[in-house]
């Protein structure tokens, strides 16, 4: 199809030929995604052959990208047939501008989601000692929020610095650049230390995913971090989210620094004539069969002593709060049968009367507040 001789033309000496222009295009395209698709098919099948899944991951998420990236290399090469002119490569010009950084950013942001995702894993944090695995983890997913922030940030001022009128505002910008930078900096300042302490929990490492804390009173797990703020599960699924500044800034708990292996206790209020070695047997006997155990510490002590009462303390140990938590929880139980059923003559005697009148030093009720794995 032939336009008037009067309409705009993109060459020198002849109008606009829409459909040459059309079919070198369209010729270009499905020729790079014919490429791709046997490169694509030939990597599939290479991958199909090894025991990883790196290289699954990495053709999974390179596959959109790169698909498209291949099928503007090819239209670039194709511009010499369309016979533009000055004035259509201006245009070209101009629309590879936009596009080219938008595919290479595509490109590597997915290139570094392939990596987090090869990271997270190869880290399994299902198993019991999974402190390496969590380190790894943490680590990944601060980082590739990082770099993926950098890629956008980057990739948007490629594909504005192609707009001529964008580039000459530019320009006007960075002699101006120290007083918007004042303006901008203290306008954000809060989000900007949130986003300094992420990048610097990267190194210090406060806290990692899937670590037991106690945050603001609440007992509850790492579950997700991200660049600004964290969000902690609390144990009866509430969520807490935390500016990640906090973690730097304030004090907190945290279970599972080194080992997630704890102690708990769990108290007694006994009259004074208790046979304590009697209880401690027992104790011992309870606590032998639990599978909530893990066999290191098992022991009962007199840590305080009044007028009408003994205070005893079972200390007991596990793998995780969780499971201590489940032990403290028994030994309470079965620890107050026994003594009802086989030692009547340990119970505090006149302990309703005492309370009554206000007798100094007599123990208000336990009550545990800290979560399913209580307060040691």
């Amino acid at each position: 199809m032939r336009l008037p001789a009067s309409w705009p033309s993109l060459a020198d000496d002849e109008p606009i030929i829409w459909a040459h222009y059309v079919i070198v295009a369209a010729i270009a395209i499905i020729a790079g995604l014919i490429v791709h698709y046997i490169l694509d098919f030939i990597l599939c099948r290479a991958a199909k052959r090894t025991s990883t899944a790196t290289d699954d991951i990495l053709i999974k998420r390179l596959r959109q990208p790169s698909r498209w990236l291949v099928a503007a290399i090819a239209l670039a090469f194709a511009e010499p047939a369309m016979r533009l002119g000055p004035i259509g490569l201006r245009y070209w010009k101009f629309g590879a501008g936009l596009l080219l950084p938008a595919l290479v950013g595509w490109l590597a942001a997915s290139l570094l989601g392939a990596i987090s995702d090869i990271v997270i894993a190869r880290a399994d944090i299902s198993v019991a000692d999974n402190l390496r695995a969590r380190r790894r983890r943490t680590r990944a997913g601060i980082l590739y929020r990082i770099g993926l922030f950098l890629i956008l940030l980057v990739t948007i001022c490629l594909m504005l610095l192609s707009i001529p009128a964008v580039r000459a505002i530019g320009v006007t910008l960075i002699a101006s650049a120290g007083l918007a930078g004042l303006a901008v900096g203290a306008a954000a300042q809060p989000a900007l230390k949130n986003v300094v302490a992420g990048i610097q929990m990267v190194f210090t490492e406060p806290i990692r995913l899937d670590d037991v804390v106690i945050m603001d009173g609440e007992w509850g797990r790492i579950e997700e971090i991200r660049l600004t703020y964290v969000v902690v599960a609390i144990w009866d699924q509430r969520r807490l989210v935390v500016p990640v500044s906090k973690f730097l800034e304030d004090s907190f708990q945290n279970w599972t620094r080194t080992t997630s292996e704890i102690l708990g206790t769990a108290f007694l209020h006994v009259d004074r004539t208790a046979d304590v070695a009697r209880l401690r047997a027992k104790l011992t006997e309870i606590v032998s069969p639990d599978p909530n155990w893990d066999g290191r510490v098992c022991g009962l002590q007199v840590t305080d002593s009044q007028p009408g009462w003994l205070e005893l303390r079972c200390l007991v140990s596990s793998v995780n709060s969780g499971k201590n938590f489940d032990l403290r929880c028994a030994v309470r139980e079965k620890m107050t049968a026994f003594i009802a059923a086989e030692m009547p003559e340990a119970l505090p005697r006149g302990r309703e009367l005492l309370w009554l009148e206000g007798a100094p030093g007599l123990p208000k009720p336990e009550v545990d507040t800290a979560g399913p794995a209580g307060a040691a």
